[in-house]
């Protein structure tokens, strides 16, 4: 069982979504990220192989890319969450919130709503905010946003800090509080941090 050891902003894993852990002897949250740093290292693989997929707007593809990423590590991988946590919607308005997250971003790309970088730094944070799955949103999201980057708009991805997120860093602590204002309405402080002009 993996001990209660979390950095600022990871989301506890209840009991029943610990179970679905395929690797019994991971005892540490370090070994565990390691572990799925290795899954996605493979969903990354995949991932080159999908990204001329036509529904990379879609609840499918966004399920896909999780379980791409996790399916190697937990057995729910892919699957929306099913419980409540410290951040994220209601469970149960997690579909209907992706898809309509989705026509949004749909309809920013064909009017050109917002600046590329300011678009795809929107899409990102409103996927944290939903928190589609019961582990790894921060590096679905940020994987995900990255996809769009290139694919839509263009641009190359967002230098969001690699590996140094995964750890109790400053720069962990910045793009934390900075999600945390974005929350709050206050995107200026993500823009400010990741380039957005």
């Amino acid at each position: 069982m993996i001990t209660n050891e979390y950095v600022e902003g990871a989301t506890p894993l209840d009991p029943d979504e610990l179970a679905g852990l395929k690797y019994k002897h991971i005892t540490t949250r370090g070994q565990l990220d390691e572990l799925e740093q290795a899954n996605i290292v493979t969903g990354l693989l995949w991932l080159k192989k999908s990204i001329a997929r036509d529904d990379v707007l879609t609840s499918n593809f966004a399920m896909d890319l999780h379980k791409a990423l996790f399916k190697d590590v937990w057995t729910w991988a892919g699957t929306f969450r099913l419980t409540e946590k410290n951040i994220g919607i209601d469970p149960y308005g997690i579909s209907v919130a992706l898809r309509n997250l989705l026509d949004d971003l749909s309809a920013w790309i064909e009017y050109k709503s917002y600046p590329p970088v300011e678009a795809v730094l929107r899409f990102h944070h409103q996927l944290v905010k939903i928190h589609l799955f019961p582990n790894g949103n921060g590096r679905f999201s940020r994987i995900y946003a990255d996809i769009v980057a290139e694919k839509y708009f263009s641009i190359p991805p967002i230098n969001w800090g690699g590996r140094e997120l995964d750890k109790i860093t400053q720069i962990r602590k910045d793009y934390i509080n900075a999600l945390r204002a974005a929350d709050g309405g206050d995107l200026s402080i993500i823009f400010e941090l990741y380039g957005c002009d």
